[in-house]
């Protein structure tokens, strides 16, 4: 099963289907605003509260199937998990959501596709055997290229900076590359659904105060909100579960590249979703950017296993 993990066609097949779950986030989401009727930071962030300790509960029942007991974390799994839900969870949402409420969403777009660029420079200086290369380098500016490509729509981006819009959204990219670097480490001696489990739902649960003591309310509930509720659990359960494993089997630059798809995905489905434009020569040319940077980025792997069997 680990050999297969490592396969670049099933890798390629898993991490697309993570981004396109992710992806599907951006309009379901707002959708979801709309459903319960939020509009202050504290309901958002309570909100996503709600949505991640679902998730994290949606996430130990599948463990619970997977392995066929109840999991429980012993020990110094506890140390990995609650780190991971502090950082990953916890704290990238927190600053994610007050710095999207101070900056525009094109440039919270362009600054969240660098998260990626944080996660290959992080992993090189913390991971032994995660070095920098040029294709590593190349494959991220193509990604990120893409990134800026799809959200740029003949609109100049202002040049002003927010410690608060700007600088909060870059430390939520800071804490999205160190929680992908955090699970390489802490899957090592932790199960990779039980990790993402607990930690989903430690983090979920501080969220939850933290909007509370926002004044974050949700009141207006509704079938239609309930139901968009739950899927947006289950896909963070489903994609934050895959890309740990994936994580866990692969260096974290390999998985890395894949993560400047979510946008794009993003971008697509909230055409198709919010009933917004989306196809245009732009669209293409940004996802053929990325596809050239996951190239590559894989070119580099597939060459360094043919030296070995030389």
């Amino acid at each position: 099963m680990s050999d297969r993990l490592k396969n670049s066609g099933i890798v390629l097949a898993l991490a697309t289907f993570c981004c396109l779950l992710w992806g599907s986030a951006y309009p379901c989401v707002k959708i979801g605003y709309a459903l319960f009727g939020i509009e202050t930071t504290g309901a958002q962030i309570l909100f996503a509260g709600y949505r991640f300790t679902m998730a994290g509960i949606m996430t130990l029942l599948l463990a619970a199937l997977y392995h066929r007991q109840w999991v429980i974390p012993k020990g110094e799994q506890w140390r990995g998990i609650i780190t991971l839900g502090l950082v990953q969870t916890t704290a990238q949402y927190i600053f994610f959501y007050i710095g999207l409420a101070h900056t525009t969403g094109v440039k919270s777009a362009i600054i969240g596709g660098a998260s990626n660029f944080f996660t290959i420079f992080l992993a090189h200086f913390i991971l032994k055997g995660e070095k920098l290369t040029r294709n590593k380098m190349a494959g991220s500016v193509l990604g990120m290229a893409g990134v800026v490509l799809i959200q740029i729509n003949g609109t100049p981006l202002d040049g002003g900076f927010s410690f608060l819009g700007e600088g909060f959204l870059l430390i939520a990219g800071m804490a999205t590359a160190m929680g992908s670097v955090l699970t390489r480490i802490f899957t090592r001696k932790c199960d990779a659904m039980l990790l993402t489990a607990y930690q989903l739902m430690f983090g979920g649960i501080i969220l939850i105060g933290v909007g509370l003591l926002m004044g974050g309310s949700i009141t207006r509930i509704s079938p239609a909100g309930l139901g968009m509720l739950v899927y947006l659990a289950l896909l963070s359960a489903l994609a934050f579960t895959i890309w740990a494993i994936l994580l866990a089997h692969n260096p974290v630059s390999r998985i890395a590249i894949y993560g400047f798809m979510f946008p794009i995905f993003g971008v697509i489905l909230s055409g198709l979703l919010l009933h917004e434009s989306f196809l245009s020569l732009r669209t293409l040319s940004a996802l053929a950017s990325v596809s050239a940077g996951i190239w590559l980025v894989n070119r580099e792997k597939n060459s360094e296993a043919e030296d070995r069997r030389r």
